[in-house]
């Protein structure tokens, strides 16, 4: 895949495996999507930093965990993690297929 930085870096997790990592206290789970999306439904645990507004510096600490970027559809969190690796972070891991994968596995979500 290429992004916008040249050759993609960004791996792609399935949502079986950030399930299993967030249960395990391994992943920090950034949501990138806008407050109107997040309000109608989320990924319990995860962070909300939408991408209009998105800074990597202020991407909190992930004490140890992965930290792993979902949005919709898998668009914007491959750009997340391209941002924050152009920033020099080494945030690389997204939710392949966002939100709509992660319901399509049957896992949770809130409102």
């Amino acid at each position: 895949m290429f992004g916008l930085f040249g050759r993609s870096t960004v791996r792609d997790l399935s949502a079986e495996e950030v399930a299993a990592e967030l249960a395990a206290d391994r992943v920090l789970l950034v949501d990138v999507r806008e407050p109107a999306e997040t309000a109608r439904e989320r990924i319990p645990g995860a962070v909300l930093m939408p991408l209009s507004a998105f800074d990597p510096a202020e991407l909190p600490d992930p004490a140890g965990r992965e930290v792993v970027f979902s949005c919709a559809s898998g668009i914007r969190s491959v750009k997340a993690s391209e941002m924050a690796q152009a920033a020099g972070l080494p945030y690389k891991s997204h939710l392949a297929g966002g939100i709509k994968a992660w319901k399509s596995a049957g896992l949770p979500v809130e409102s």
